[in-house]
Parts: structure tokens; sequence; C-alpha cells
């Protein structure tokens, strides 16, 4: 039987609350009920849900370009609101993983994609935040990594006003299902 995953792409309290650092803001918040769902369902077919994590030691040379964010052991770090009381209930779980990363691309030298093969994963349904930026470059690193991939509009949000025309660009680029 063909395996899926769920990512879930930097949904951080640096990206999704209000007081974040790097915050998508509102538009991340509202996608966090939908996420939790597809979380739970994916987790009860006995499925792998993966929280892709941007993950930053305190002087990065990231932080030239962006402000600091996502910080190792800081609160800016921590999975967001109901997403984050739902991971903590299921830390345990062998498929939940934490995935950190330091690209936007979540494959990129994470050891992610030989996980997921491990697993006989062929599918992975992207979520988070932010849409044209690390959801689009996960999506490309999927793509690359030879799996399928399904952007869930309703799950990814952005602080910009490209959501929909990088949702766009992952089905013309990569083959992307787009599904509501």
């Amino acid at each position: 039987m063909a395996q899926e995953a769920l990512l879930i792409i930097d949904m951080s309290n640096d990206f999704v609350a209000d007081d974040g650092s790097l915050t998508a803001g509102r538009a991340a918040q509202q996608i966090v009920p939908y996420i939790v769902h597809l979380a739970k369902q994916t987790l009860a077919d006995g499925q792998v849900v993966a929280i892709c994590m941007d993950t930053h030691q305190p002087n990065d040379d990231h932080f030239r370009e962006w402000p600091p964010h996502n910080v190792e052991g800081a609160w800016g770090h921590q999975v967001y609101g109901e997403l984050g009381e739902w991971y903590d209930s299921v830390k345990g779980d062998p498929n939940v993983w934490f995935i950190p990363k330091t690209s936007y691309n979540a494959f990129y030298q994470t050891g992610l994609a030989d996980k997921l093969r491990e697993c006989g994963v062929n599918t992975v349904h992207i979520t988070g935040v932010c849409t044209d930026i690390c959801d689009f470059m996960t999506a490309a690193g999927a793509y690359d990594e030879g799996f399928k991939t399904v952007a869930h509009r309703r799950g990814c949000a952005t602080f910009t006003n490209h959501h929909d025309t990088f949702l766009h660009q992952m089905t013309v680029c990569f083959h992307t299902e787009l599904v509501d």
C-alpha cells in the first residue's frame, strides 16, 4: 500500500504568533485548525506527520537577510498554539517526527527523503508557512527527490499577496496536486 506523509512547515511561534519576529500573523493563525485536523487524521490512518521546523543558532548568518527567528530552544522556535498542544500530546508516537531544517527546503540536508522512503512514503502533503518561500521550496525538494506532492490551499499561508501565485507555480513546475 502506498504511504503518504503530512509535512507541516514552519508553524512556529515566530512565524505564526502575533508577536513572532517574522510572523505571517492572522493568515497563518487561520490555517491552524485545518492543519490540526489533517494531522489527527493522518496519524489515525497510520501515516507519517513530519513537523519540519526552521532552526537556527543565535549567531546564524541567516540573520543578515532576516530578523532573528526560530532560535533553537527559544519561545519563537516552539510549535504554535493548538498545533503545539497536539504535537506535545503525540511526541512519543513513532509516526510523528520533528525535522529541524536550516534551509527553505525541508529536504535539504535533513535526511527527510531517506526517512520517508524507509517508511514507503511516495506522496507528501504540504501545509504551513510561507507559501511563497518554504512551502514552495519544499515542494521543489520533494519533486527533486521523486515524491508526488499535494499542496493544501487551506493549509498554507504567507505574509505576502503571492499565496495563489505560488500555489499555481507548484502545480506548473512540480506537478503538485492542489486541494482545498
